[in-house]
């Protein structure tokens, strides 16, 4: 009898043998690949081969490039290049000319996913136009990371990115997302918490759920949940060190009722204008103009002026 002996190969269906069968490092492609955004154990095999066997590796910061790859103990096996902000629009073509001769180019960050806050756009818009192939490695990620341990939906979020860094500015942001209904996930450094907190204070109130979150993944990870109003007063009291992200609760069905502006009707458009033109002794249709401006519609859109110019004569021949 001849019994053909069967490997662990041959048991795997052949789905699972392609897959297991591909380079790990793809020829003439461009790889984002996600860095640990404060343990090093969250770095994945796939980043390990990568960084030992692409051609060229393109990082925000050489030096702690090289640190990560000491602490994972392997060695950058390509040319290693400076890749940040100041320099990605101009340097992606040339990378990209590498791509197109055959080489692996890997894209990395200081840590989580380039393109997130981070360089690496620029370099993928450029290989879309170009028609070249462009792939990910997936990992550590603040916004995710954050989102899911917040206890707040995950079903619809939306990620906006540091808040603004002045004060007026960050508070006519933070208004313009008062009726968002999805969870807002946002970064903010430590210098500028305390601030950002009292505008969140100021155009969300004390009452809207949320999270401070604050050196994640690393050995003094903590999650502060709680009202806004609950918050701010731990930031007081207890002041967060490290890199913070913050996760606000989308505006319920009442709050984006009451934020809605109130709509008036053209009769009473009419009568505001005509009152202003008496007042002020300006012309009748620059006091319709200015009444209009001030009155937009739900969807943002201004009343007709026209409509209400003849409702104010109207109501010159009612008198």
């Amino acid at each position: 009898m001849n019994l053909e002996r069967v490997t662990e190969s041959d048991r795997q269906d052949p789905i699972q043998r392609q897959v297991l069968a591909e380079p790990l490092v793809p020829v003439g492609t461009v790889v984002l690949a996600a860095t640990p955004i404060g343990n090093t154990a969250d770095a994945s095999a796939r980043l390990r081969s990568l960084l030992e066997q692409a051609d060229i590796v393109a990082a925000e910061d050489t030096r702690r490039l090289y640190d990560l790859a000491n602490r994972l103990d392997v060695r950058v096996g390509g040319r290693v290049v400076a890749y940040h902000d100041h320099n990605e629009r101009s340097k992606a073509d040339g990378l990209l000319d590498q791509v197109e001769a055959g080489a692996s180019v890997l894209v990395v960050s200081d840590a989580g996913m380039p393109t997130i806050n981070d360089p690496g756009l620029a370099i993928v818009r450029r290989a879309i136009e170009r028609g070249l192939p462009v792939t990910c490695a997936p990992g550590p990620s603040a916004v995710l990371d954050a989102l899911v341990l917040s206890g707040l939906p995950t079903d619809r979020f939306c990620y906006e990115g540091f808040l603004p860094r002045k004060h007026s500015e960050r508070v006519q942001y933070l208004r313009t997302m008062r009726t968002e209904p999805r969870t807002m996930v946002f970064y903010e450094t430590l210098h500028r918490i305390d601030e950002s907190m009292e505008d969140l204070l100021q155009v969300f109130g004390p009452d809207r759920p949320m999270a401070l979150c604050r050196e994640l993944t690393k050995e003094y990870e903590q999650i502060r949940r709680g009202s806004i109003g609950q918050i701010r007063q731990s930031v007081i009291d207890e002041p967060p060190r490290g890199e913070i992200v913050l996760v606000i609760a989308g505006a319920s069905a009442q709050e984006m009722q009451e934020a809605q502006p109130s709509q008036f009707s053209i009769e009473d458009l009419a009568l505001l204008a005509q009152g202003l033109a008496a007042d002020s002794g300006m012309r009748v249709k620059e006091a319709i103009a200015q009444v209009v401006q001030g009155h937009p519609l739900p969807d943002g859109s201004l009343p007709n002026r026209k409509q209400v110019y003849a409702a104010v004569l109207d109501l010159k021949g009612q008198g």
